[in-house]
């Protein structure tokens, strides 16, 4: 039996953070993962300036190791094609400098990004890791919970417990109650390629909003070595309703597409398509009870629009070990006790996934997207307002408004 106040079940972005906060705090923490370090998680890789950021709230020396991290790629803006085939460059600063500004977002595969998350882990001696151990049983004492594996080798007793093992929780779904709705859900698919062409010389991420995909969207993200991460994803109701089958879709695209199958013609594959699912944060829910608080894929954050999972993991489990510091100080675990994570974790995202669920919904009308983005092609008044747009919730204020459109329309 171990005994400790906080037990974080999930090693990933928003366990990592949460354990590295408590250090800072100088709290002790057991974090448990089912998996073996270094191991793989089917992601779109993107890691947008929310990493940066959260990482230098935490400690500002963990932040500078990812910047000198070899394993990335430094990603200086986005290409957006609209449904019209119509495509634009959008850097994510302005007239940004490759050789002399930092850059804000990057690209890095999450075997990788999460290998350097456990190594920051493994320099705190306040974090306690254990590897390849899957907590299956969560039983609620008067004192706590009793954690255990399956198998009964492991059996770990916490005052408060962080929830950080991902989209597929078991203790999301069977002791907070969440339920995946196909509304509030996208399914996405990925693989990798080596010698894709056409890339951006300064690594732009591409997001191919191709009719077909609608509502959905195609991405390729550029990787070290020649390599590219390419997927699709699309709301789940729509994939219900269209019956579509996502990696045959992705296979079709890249061979018919005029424009994909020459970039594709001497590609190869060097993965095989992998499926996987993202709860959004398009609909509010409770992130805590009685002595546990949910963080990242976990909690249902994805953001609606963008896909981000790996900022708001960083963010909530950041946030999660600040109430954990509160109620240890307060010696009180209640629900209502905790009740206020929730309320901070929407403070914080709320209207950037209320927003980024409008937008969402704006995607699937092609004539407005086409017509932003013709517009966006002779106005650069509106091509630097797009370029923060993954960034910036103001930014997104804007475009999810239709007083915007209406103004773009009279050129007003």
């Amino acid at each position: 039996m171990t005994e400790t106040t906080v037990c974080i079940i999930g090693a990933g972005p928003a366990g990592a953070a949460a354990a590295l906060q408590l250090a800072q705090y100088g709290i002790h923490s057991v974090i448990v993962d089912k998996a073996f370090f270094p191991r793989d998680k089917v992601c779109g890789d993107g890691l947008s300036g929310k990493v940066i950021t959260a990482l230098t709230r935490i400690d500002p020396s963990i932040a500078e190791r990812l910047q000198q991290y070899t394993d990335k790629i430094n990603s200086w803006g986005v290409t957006f094609v609209s449904p019209g085939g119509v495509s634009m460059d959008v850097p994510y600063k302005p007239q940004y400098n490759t050789e002399e500004d930092a850059p804000i977002g990057f690209v890095c595969k999450r075997i990788s990004f999460d290998q350097f998350l456990v190594d920051e882990i493994k320099r705190r001696p306040e974090i306690s890791f254990i590897e390849g151990v899957s907590i299956d049983q969560y039983k609620l004492e008067d004192d706590g919970y009793l954690l255990s594996e399956a198998g009964g080798s492991l059996h770990i007793k916490a005052k408060l417990v962080i929830v950080a093992n991902g989209a597929h929780s078991s203790f999301t779904r069977h002791v907070a109650n969440f339920t995946i709705e196909p509304a509030h859900h996208a399914a996405g698919v990925r693989a990798y390629y080596r010698n894709v062409t056409g890339m951006h010389k300064d690594n732009f991420i591409e997001l191919h909003f191709l009719k077909p995909l609608l509502p959905g969207y195609l991405w390729i993200f550029p990787l070290p070595n020649g390599e590219a991460n390419v997927g699709l994803d699309m709301i789940s109701s729509a994939v219900k309703k269209k019956k579509v089958n996502l990696k045959q879709l992705l296979q079709t695209t890249i061979q018919e597409d005029p424009v994909l199958k020459e970039r594709f013609r001497d590609a190869s594959a060097i993965s095989p398509i992998e499926g996987y699912g993202l709860p959004l944060g398009s609909k509010r829910r409770p992130l805590a009870g009685e002595r546990y608080l949910l963080t990242g894929d976990a909690a249902y954050l994805i953001d609606p629009f963008t896909g981000e999972g790996i900022g708001n993991a960083l963010y909530t489990g950041r946030i999660a070990a600040e109430h954990a510091r509160d109620a240890i100080q307060a010696n009180d675990f209640s629900a209502d006790a905790l009740a206020s994570y929730t309320d901070h974790v929407y403070r914080v995202l709320g209207a950037e996934l209320s927003l980024s669920h409008r937008l969402q919904k704006l995607v699937r009308y092609r004539w407005l997207f086409n017509f932003l983005m013709k517009m966006a092609t002779k106005n650069r008044q509106l091509r630097d307002l797009v370029s923060c747009m993954f960034y910036e919730v103001d930014v997104r204020k804007k475009l999810a408004s239709p007083v915007f459109y209406l103004k773009l329309l009279f050129n007003r």
